[in-house]
């Protein structure tokens, strides 16, 4: 799937992107938005403008019960972004959604097991962009949801009740499954699944599946899942059967950190009794297969690592090289760079290409490779680039042409909702780049329950 709108360019305005009037939106003249992606790679934004914030400064979730919406504050966990679009993202690689939050009501229950911490070993050939973290200090921790067995504390009986009213007896409440489970984070989730299985004696998303159907059933069950549990089945489903399904593969394997990765390779092997690595390298064909398998290693640049000029200069170079140097295109160094390296690497390494060689490199990257190597490439820097506008991209792509591809869109909507901050990131881009609010595009898209889902995750 490779993006064919207009040329991109412009950097996004000052002060953010506002919201017009209410029916002055005029209607997208391209599938794709002008803009994108903004002119800042490689620049940190002023303080207080990045997103999503430095690991740590994620305010308290809430201050009261287990199931209380969150208070709106400046990148409150749970909470909307304070800050406009636009700021080149600055957090991880698939941004993990801020590290355990203090504050928790009883805050986090201790896991039953982690995923290991694979070392970081030396990086590959080219410039040696240091992989670790700085001295005395941790590779950063898997995210909210990717730990089995942890969960937030607090008390779900309430919520596990009300679920249980809605499908008991005649006729299910839809409603009451929509207002209580898309409202909820990871942690939030787990306890509520743990607390209706032990309430209850019966697994919540099987109960779902018995009295719901269609994509509203397939959404509620992602969520219920958690953004761990729905990696590892969608990656399953990616690799098995005829054919590969591209896209929900690169969804998952190219937009997840180093941890949050090794989790997904854990808990694929505990679920399936086989290897990750292993299931993708015999699913994908040649250059394709080491791209992901590079990937699958889990060794990329952490965002701690410093971005150094001189590296920068000669991974620009060698890029160049590999892709314009007039013997071929190079393929295995292409992706051996944009694989190994962090976010903010990316985004100076886009940035340097640009200026000097006058051409923008995810204009090189489309040029000289094509099908799902292209798409791979282009995903992850564009991760790197602009998560949020990357992700508004891909959700349109969803939509757009005939027919909606709603697994997709479930599947989408869902992930990004786990992260409020992000979301609201990806529905101002989207307002940026297609004059329209993406709940509108939602609504003239879906019907029904499943519309009302998938509203209600985005709000």
């Amino acid at each position: 799937m490779a993006y064919q709108g207009p040329p991109y360019g412009g950097p996004p305005p000052q002060g953010g992107y506002q919201q017009p009037p209410p029916g002055q939106y005029p209607p997208p003249s391209s599938p794709y938005p002008q803009g994108y992606p903004p002119n800042q790679y490689g620049q940190a934004p002023p303080p207080g403008q990045q997103y999503p914030p430095p690991q740590g400064q994620y305010g308290p979730p809430s201050s009261g019960p287990y199931g209380q919406q969150p208070p709106p504050a400046a990148g409150g966990y749970g909470g909307p972004a304070q800050v406009p679009y636009g700021a080149p993202p600055q957090g991880p690689y698939g941004a993990p959604y801020g590290g355990p939050p203090a504050g928790y009501p009883g805050g986090y229950q201790q896991p039953l097991q982690g995923p290991p911490q694979s070392p970081y070993n030396q990086p590959p050939p080219l410039p040696q962009h240091p992989t670790q973290p700085s001295y005395g200090m941790q590779p950063p921790p898997p995210s909210p949801g990717y730990v089995p067995g942890q969960m937030a504390g607090g008390d779900a009986s309430q919520d596990a009740a009300a679920l249980n009213g809605a499908m008991k007896g005649f006729g299910t409440d839809e409603r009451t499954l929509i207002q209580v489970l898309s409202k909820k984070d990871p942690l939030q989730m787990a306890l509520l699944v743990s607390t209706f299985q032990r309430k209850y004696g019966k697994s919540l998303s099987s109960w779902i599946e018995s009295e719901t159907s269609s994509y509203f059933r397939d959404g509620l069950i992602a969520l219920v899942r958690g953004p761990l549990g729905q990696d590892v089945y969608n990656v399953h489903r990616a690799i098995k059967g005829l054919g590969t399904k591209e896209d929900l593969l690169n969804d998952v394997v190219l937009s997840r950190t180093n941890a949050d990765l090794n989790a997904i390779k854990q808990e694929y092997q505990r679920t399936y009794r086989l290897s990750l690595e292993k299931e993708i390298r015999e699913d994908l064909s040649m250059k394709t297969a080491e791209l992901f398998q590079m990937v699958m290693a889990a060794q990329r640049a952490e965002e701690s690592a410093p971005v150094i000029p001189q590296d920068v200069d000669r991974d620009v170079m060698a890029l160049h090289q590999a892709t314009s140097g007039g013997m071929g295109t190079d393929q295995t160094t292409t992706c051996r760079i944009l694989s190994s390296r962090s976010d903010g690497q990316l985004r100076a390494i886009a940035q340097a290409y640009e200026r000097r060689h006058g051409t923008k490199l995810e204009r090189v990257i489309e040029k000289e490779f094509s099908g799902h190597m292209e798409d791979a490439l282009l995903m992850i820097l564009r991760g790197a680039t602009d998560r949020a506008m990357r992700d508004a991209l891909l959700l349109e792509d969803t939509m757009r042409g005939a027919g909606t591809k709603d697994d997709m869109l479930l599947n989408r909507v869902i992930r990004y909702h786990w992260d409020r901050n992000h979301m609201a990131q990806v529905k101002g881009a989207y307002r940026h780049g297609y004059k329209r609010e993406l709940a509108s595009r939602i609504k003239g898209e879906t019907r029904g329950d499943f519309e009302k889902l998938l509203l209600a995750c985005i709000e």
